[in-house]
């Protein structure tokens, strides 16, 4: 017998397979961005709500992903994925979502489910817009490890301290200084003072 839970779950994890948040699932099979968002999941009333056969079929066809497989996402256990925080990159510089270490934290948050990671407080951002082309994508999903080691080459998140939030590959890190080389040739890169630097965390994963 399936679940409420196992098929919500099921479809967070296809969208995490392919490299999308829920909302970006939605958007990619044609669906209004918010069917699958936790809200829609319960009524006001405290009735669980079900997604639509429909809506199942046209995320399978989207992302070219079989019965089978979805199933076996159905069926699979919950200690091989968790959930994590999930936020849109055009909404990470506004105030109250890190705290200084660069660590996820208050309200409005939603949440993907991803394959274990060892970082306890690694977080997901979906892309919006196009400064990051060809690297990522409106839609995509990137999963940000605060705890990583940052090396010269890794594609890093920075956040400045007037609150700007910034996706790059970090070119090279001095004491003083840290000079951050741009993913979309279109764009420039970037360079700042380390007192400019609130926090760098770097990206462990991402959609391709």
């Amino acid at each position: 017998m399936l679940t409420h839970a196992q098929v919500w779950s099921a479809i967070d994890a296809l969208a995490a397979r392919y490299g999308l948040s829920p909302s970006g699932l939605a958007r990619k099979a044609g669906l209004d961005p918010t069917t699958f968002n936790r809200s829609k999941r319960q009524g006001g009333d405290g009735r669980l709500r079900w997604p639509s056969t429909e809506s199942i079929a046209k995320i399978m066809q989207a992302t070219g992903a079989t019965l089978d497989e979805f199933m076996g996402l159905v069926s699979a256990r919950e200690e091989s994925a968790r959930r994590i925080p999930l936020i849109g990159m055009a909404q990470a510089g506004d105030g109250g979502f890190f705290d200084d270490a660069g660590f996820p934290a208050g309200a409005g948050w939603d949440e993907i489910v991803f394959p274990n990671i060892a970082d306890e407080n690694a977080y997901a951002l979906e892309i919006s817009g196009d400064s990051m082309v060809p690297l990522y994508r409106d839609g995509d999903v990137v999963i940000v490890s605060p705890n990583a080691a940052v090396r010269r080459g890794d594609r890093v998140v920075v956040k400045t301290r007037e609150g700007e939030v910034l996706a790059k590959e970090l070119k090279r890190r001095t004491a003083k200084t840290v000079e951050l080389r741009s993913l979309n040739p279109e764009h420039p890169d970037r360079a700042f003072d380390m007192d400019q630097v609130q926090w760098i965390a770097r990206i462990v994963w991402a959609a391709q």
